[in-house]
């Protein structure tokens, strides 16, 4: 039970106990609220499994407003994530300083979770849900079922903003050192601001991002990955230049 649901209840039920031990001191005038529970057979637990009925017809209700582009952004952004979580999974192998793998190790995380929640945002609707898989050579490998070119990130992917080329991901490996730290900054950047351009397209489409959940979660990358942005080009601007590393 979530931390909504749970609230919601306990209130009824706040309800249902306060209008009960009204009516039973027998000096208090009966209230249309007193009448309800009366009148509801099994009395308290009755009128509580009412309003949990009632909850999840609305939690029903609100499920079914959602869109194919939420379907879209949803499963669009896994594969999103999926590569962040790859890209960042090179910092320890490849002599990244402890700032750089500190930001990584924070995006794994972040993502993963973020992962997590939007499988089960997809699952709870019925929609395909996109297995993500790490491979021991440090790639991550995304399915969905149903869908063409599922190794990988798929072709479809890659056009996606933000989304890096074969090139780029080849280069970021063979970074080593300030060398990889500059590139992968540059290049979470660019990621990153793909990701908020993905969120300013799901808003844009008509009727699109009308889920409560859809719009908090798409609400929430846009704002977290900008601060990141902005974190990241700070740590970008204090690197030795180039040509100071040769």
């Amino acid at each position: 039970m979530t931390q909504t649901r749970s609230g919601w209840l306990l209130a009824a039920t706040a309800l249902v106990v306060m209008t009960a031990c009204a009516t039973g001191t027998g000096t208090q005038p009966a209230t249309p609220a007193d009448a309800a529970v009366r009148g509801t057979p099994g009395g308290p637990d009755r009128a509580t499994a009412d309003m949990e009925a009632l909850y999840r017809a609305r939690i029903d209700s609100a499920r079914s407003r959602f869109t194919d582009a939420d379907v879209e952004f949803m499963t669009g952004m896994i594969h999103h994530h999926a590569q962040a979580i790859e890209m960042a999974q090179l910092a320890p192998t490849h002599g990244a300083s402890g700032s750089i793998q500190t930001l990584a190790a924070r995006i794994i995380n972040a993502q993963d979770d973020e992962i997590a929640t939007m499988q089960r945002w997809l699952r709870d609707r019925g929609q395909p849900v996109p297995e993500v898989h790490r491979m021991e050579d440090g790639r991550v490998m995304v399915h969905t079922p149903g869908m063409q070119h599922g190794g990988g990130h798929g072709h479809a992917m890659h056009d996606m903003p933000g989304m890096l080329s074969d090139e780029q991901l080849a280069s970021l490996r063979a970074a080593k050192a300030a060398d990889f730290d500059r590139l992968f900054l540059t290049l979470m950047i660019q990621h990153h601001k793909g990701a908020v351009i993905m969120v300013h397209d799901l808003f844009a489409t008509d009727g699109a991002g009308q889920d409560e959940d859809v719009f908090r979660f798409a609400s929430d990358v846009q704002v977290d990955q900008r601060t990141e942005v902005a974190r990241m080009e700070l740590m970008l601007q204090a690197l030795p230049p180039a040509e100071d590393l040769q």
